[in-house]
C-alpha cells in the first residue's frame, strides 16, 4: 500500500466534507432550511440517474453523476454565486479557477488530472454528458422552488425572463425536461410567483 497516496486521498475526502457548509439560496422542500452544496450535488446525481432516459443523446451516466458530485466543490473556497447575482458572476470564473487549482492539487497527480478533466468538461459544456449534467444543475433548484410555491423567486424578486435565461440551456441537455420546466414556469407566472417582464 502506498501510504502517502492514501493519505492524500483521505485529506481530499475530508476537505470535500466542507462542501456541506456552503449554503445556497434554494430552500429544501416543505419550506425547509436552505440547502447546502453537498445536498444539491447528491440530489443532482440521483436525478441524473433516474432521468437519464430524457437526455437528448445517450450518455455515460457514471460520468454524468461524477460531474454532478464535483461540479460545485470549488465553492468550498470560492463561495456560492447565486444564479441571479450579476455582480458576483463578474468574479466567479476567476475565484473558481483558483479554488480548482488548489483543491484538486490535494489529490495524487493521476486523480488530480482525472478530476480536473471532469470538472473542466462540465464547465466547457460541449459533451452530451456535460449538457445533461447542466440540465440537472438547472432543473434541481427549480424543482425545489416549485415545491415551495416559488418562495425563493418571490424573495429575490426574480422574473420569468431571468429564470428562462438560465433554464434555456437545459434544452441542450434535455428537450423533454425543458418542456416540463416551461409548464412549471407558466404556472408560477400565472400565480404571481414570478414577475412578468
Amino acid at each position: 500500500m502506498d501510504k502517502e497516496r492514501m493519505q492524500k486521498q483521505i485529506d481530499f475526502i475530508l476537505k470535500m466534507d466542507e462542501e456541506k457548509n456552503i449554503l445556497r439560496q434554494t430552500h429544501l422542500t416543505h419550506q425547509g432550511r436552505r440547502e447546502n452544496d453537498a445536498e444539491h450535488a447528491w440530489h443532482m446525481a440521483l436525478m441524473a440517474y433516474l432521468l437519464r432516459e430524457y437526455s437528448n443523446k445517450p450518455v455515460d451516466i457514471s460520468r454524468v453523476m461524477i460531474m454532478c458530485l464535483i461540479h460545485d466543490v470549488v465553492e468550498i473556497e470560492a463561495g456560492d454565486t447565486y444564479a441571479y447575482d450579476e455582480e458576483g458572476k463578474k468574479t466567479q470564473k476567476e475565484r473558481e479557477e483558483k479554488a480548482a487549482d488548489h483543491l484538486f492539487s490535494l489529490l495524487p497527480s493521476d486523480q488530480e488530472e482525472e478530476m480536473r478533466s471532469i470538472f473542466e468538461e462540465f464547465d466547457a459544456y460541449q459533451t452530451p454528458e456535460s449538457k445533461f449534467a447542466h440540465a440537472m444543475d438547472n432543473f434541481q433548484p427549480l424543482l425545489l422552488n416549485d415545491s415551495n410555491h416559488g418562495s425563493d423567486w418571490k424573495e429575490h424578486k426574480v422574473s420569468r425572463k431571468q429564470v428562462e435565461g438560465r433554464q434555456s440551456l437545459t434544452a441542450f441537455g434535455s428537450k423533454e425536461i425543458y418542456e416540463k420546466i416551461e409548464e412549471i414556469l407558466d404556472a408560477h407566472e400565472a400565480d404571481g410567483s414570478l414577475k412578468h417582464e
